[in-house]
């Protein structure tokens, strides 16, 4: 399970960060790619824009989640691996 929710969280990330590349700002990024202007007739630049606005926002939300499961996972599976620093004698070497 730890696997799979990596892999989406990976796959979460880079999906953002093309997202954000995509949207149109100052510098110009990437928006020339279809982010905020062209003349397509699916999406206006202002259709468009709130479109990746809403999809960036929706990833986020979805990174943070499988961010706090992998938190929440990691402390789940070193809760039951206890380990201790002070080495325990065995009952051979007691004797």
């Amino acid at each position: 399970m730890h696997t799979v929710v990596l892999a989406v969280h990976i796959m979460l990330a880079v999906a953002i960060t093309i997202l954000v590349l995509l949207q149109r700002s100052e510098g110009g990024a990437l928006g020339g790619l279809g982010g905020g202007q062209g003349a397509s007739g699916f999406l206006t630049g202002r259709q468009a824009g709130n479109l990746l606005t809403k999809m960036t926002s929706w990833l986020f939300v979805c990174f943070i989640v499988t961010s706090l499961s992998l938190v929440v996972m990691a402390k789940q599976a070193t809760a039951v691996e206890k380990t201790t620093i002070v080495p325990v004698a065995n009952q051979e070497q007691a004797e």
